[in-house]
């Protein structure tokens, strides 16, 4: 028995709650993996139901702080996606000798949650990556850690941190939950598709960023490795990119998405800073400005023991509030007879209609306006 899709996020936490294995994570035919219940196994307990992030709602304390903040160290925010801000907060938690978790690729160029115990292996985990990740084995391995002792970082979606905090059932405090300004996960089976397509014509991809800021033009390039050579170009002349800034390839929950907003579960929300040259223009060198939302007390003492290592500024909400932290991404109106083609055409053949529709299309290269 499968979940109905807009009511699934497809965090996986049920899966990790199931204590009989009746729960497991299926890809559907969008190349989304929902949970599938074997109904012989079930023993009705009710833990997965309890910990769907989706069953409850966020409501924060209502004393946010709204920041932007750039890390002081070029290479911590040169090598993220918007100021470095994430890096700065997984250095305070690696020097008490903690663990890090946020998505990575594997081996296969899949992206998986993945733990990071030192400063080498945080590297992985850094930039942004445009597929939803998965979780197996990471929230079961977190509260392992915190039973230890260890001092926890987990970023991710709104919903895998909202999720994750479920899972636990309670408050711990070596564990800082980190989510993200999210504009909605898109399909990692399509991912998968396109990944294939890039290796038969170019070797194997090796590394792939979204947001590579050598032109310093905020993240606006994109860059991969394959078959040991560099491809860079607009963001906007890549076909994953362009077909998810279309909103064509977004989980049907994130179009309904109750974390669209300023209200948290989380310690600290991180996104990029658009609009900072309206109000910071100064601190805009293209490199990259994050967003800073302090959610509680106990983030608001944390902040002020690594502030040191960050530029920041105080911001009114209105002038931090993107639309994404207003309501989430609205679908196309045609996402639905483009999933119904990516069901019944061979990965191939699609996405070489993709890319006619896209030259059809004839859209600016900038995906500026993509990401308000």
């Amino acid at each position: 028995m499968r979940r109905k899709k807009a009511s699934c996020c497809g965090c996986a936490a049920c899966a990790a709650a199931c204590q009989t294995g009746a729960v497991r994570m299926v890809p559907d035919g969008e190349g989304f993996r929902d949970p599938m219940v074997d109904e012989a196994r079930c023993v009705r307990c009710g833990r997965c139901e309890a910990v769907c992030p989706l069953r409850g709602r966020p409501t924060g304390d209502g004393g946010r702080v709204f920041l932007g903040a750039r890390a002081r160290e070029d290479a911590a925010r040169l090598g993220s996606s918007s100021g470095g801000v994430f890096s700065v907060l997984a250095a305070y938690v690696l020097e008490r000798r903690g663990a890090v978790f946020d998505a990575a690729f594997d081996e296969n160029m899949e992206v998986v949650h993945r733990e990071a115990w030192s400063t080498a292996e945080l590297e992985a985990l850094r930039r942004t990556k445009y597929v939803q990740s998965r979780t197996d084995g990471v929230y079961r391995r977190v509260e392992e850690l915190l039973k230890q002792g260890f001092w926890v970082l987990f970023c991710g979606t709104p919903c895998q941190v909202y999720a994750l905090k479920r899972f636990l059932g309670r408050e711990h405090p070596r564990l800082l939950l980190v989510d993200l300004v999210c504009y909605g996960v898109p399909s990692p089976g399509l991912w998968r598709d396109y990944t294939a397509l890039l290796e038969r014509r170019r070797g194997p991809l090796t590394d792939f960023s979204f947001r590579d800021k050598r032109n310093r033009d905020h993240g606006h390039t994109r860059a991969y490795t394959a078959g040991g050579r560099e491809y860079a170009e607009d963001l906007g002349r890549d076909l994953y990119c362009w077909l998810y800034f279309a909103n064509l390839t977004l989980r049907p929950s994130c179009h309904a998405c109750p974390f669209a907003g300023p209200d948290r579960e989380s310690d600290f929300t991180l996104g990029d800073f658009w609009g900072v040259e309206r109000i910071r223009p100064e601190a805009d060198d293209g490199a990259g400005v994050s967003l800073v939302i302090l959610h509680t007390d106990r983030t608001r003492e944390i902040w002020s023991e690594v502030q040191d290592a960050v530029d920041w500024f105080s911001c009114e909400e209105a002038a931090a509030l993107q639309p994404r932290l207003k309501g989430p991404t609205p679908p196309s109106r045609i996402r639905d007879v483009f999933m119904g083609l990516y069901r019944i055409l061979p990965p191939g053949p699609f996405l070489m209609l993709c890319e006619k529709m896209r030259a059809a299309a004839n859209l600016p290269q900038r995906l500026i306006g993509y990401f308000q």
